[in-house]
């Protein structure tokens, strides 16, 4: 078992990484091995396409129904459209009152999945009091709060949001700091959320009336969905192991019980499926393509691919380690390319010429 004790561990993971004695323990750790069945669209990962560079600390990415994306700037609040082709990037959208500090600011974005009809984005931002859920239209008007009272902090804000394939809102937050409010029932920190799209806990969640899917969480900042409708999450350890946990309803993930996998106590908590050491991850978004999941990593500096098959994990590869410093967000655009996000201009990474930038990648067949 390897004990959670406070601490202020960040995305960027500044402490000291845990000692190792052999190169095989520094390696990612990961559960049964997995053979990876045909089926989907898998990712080609070489020569990616560059297709927007010069944007501030990109956060949220979000796909419209024709394959417009939709990227948000922490730190300046903007939201930017950008065509599917990737012929350069527009301001559309400011939401306001976002309060950045630190890790906090504008995070997640997700489209409503009746986008068509009720043309309805949301976003998870830092205010100044409180993490936060709004809604808008991106033709104008101030947007509408749906859910707010998440904690907040200069780090471990959370923030990813993502609607499932059951057209539910999942939320991924931070413990803001507070380590007691991961496995606090009466808090939303620390917890994967599920909710209506008006901002209600969702019908069937684990406890009635409570929006809390899924508890002991450090700071989920990673959420994305087999085929077989499996979620699956990043979180971000302290001074030892990242993680990615399979995600069931009313789980208990052992923050701060447990860092990494541990002891169960009898099936109290759960266990995750990978861990790396906090020098080779730092996690943040996560995306499903075909077998295979893809993991940006921060202080990484890298993208993780690790096969899956029947909700289990094969042995994760490091791709492009160093090659673009920092990678924040990584998704699946309708066409099924991959999208990867760095993240040089958050104050914790090294500038490239033209950063912050998104690359491209197409895929296979």
């Amino acid at each position: 078992m390897v004990l959670g004790v406070s601490g202020c561990g960040s995305e960027n993971a500044d402490q000291e990484p845990a000692a190792t004695d052999s190169p095989q323990e520094t390696q990612a750790t990961q559960g049964a091995e997995a053979t990876t069945p045909s089926s989907g669209s898998e990712i080609d990962l070489g020569s990616p396409e560059e297709i927007a560079t010069g944007i501030e600390v990109p956060w949220g990415v979000a796909f419209l129904p024709d394959g417009t994306a939709l990227v948000a700037e922490r730190d300046s609040a903007r939201i930017l459209q950008i065509p599917a082709n990737g012929t350069g990037s527009e301001p559309v959208y400011e939401v306001p009152g976002v309060d950045a500090a630190g890790e906090g600011g504008l995070l997640g974005l997700a489209v409503s999945p009746d986008y068509a009809s009720d043309e309805t984005v949301y976003a998870y931002y830092t205010a100044a009091d409180d993490n936060r859920i709004v809604r808008f239209q991106l033709d104008g008007g101030r947007p509408e709060v749906i859910f707010e009272g998440i904690a907040k902090n200069s780090y471990h804000n959370g923030g990813r949001i993502a609607f499932g394939p059951d057209g539910l809102l999942y939320v991924g937050t931070g413990d803001a700091g507070d380590t007691s409010t991961s496995q606090n029932q009466d808090s939303v920190n620390g917890k994967i959320l599920r909710l209506t799209p008006d901002g209600d806990p969702a019908p069937g969640n684990p406890e009635n009336d409570s929006p809390v899917y899924s508890s002991g969480h450090r700071n989920v900042q990673g959420l994305a969905w087999d085929s077989e409708d499996r979620l699956f999450a990043a979180e971000f350890g302290q001074n030892e192991l990242d993680e990615i946990n399979l995600i069931e309803p009313g789980k208990n993930y052992g923050w701060p019980e447990v860092e990494g996998e541990g002891d169960t106590e009898d099936g109290r908590f759960t266990n995750p499926l990978v861990t790396w050491p906090t020098d080779q991850a730092s996690p943040s978004g996560i995306a499903i393509a075909g077998n295979t999941l893809y993991v940006a990593a921060l202080r990484g500096e890298r993208l993780w691919t690790v096969p899956l098959a029947d909700g289990e994990t094969g042995e994760p590869v490091a791709q492009f380690e160093g090659n673009y410093g920092r990678l924040r967000t990584v998704e699946v655009a309708p066409d099924g390319a991959l999208w990867l996000t760095t993240s040089n201009t958050d104050g914790r990474g090294d500038v490239q010429d033209a950063d912050d930038r998104i690359l491209r990648f197409t895929p296979i067949g």
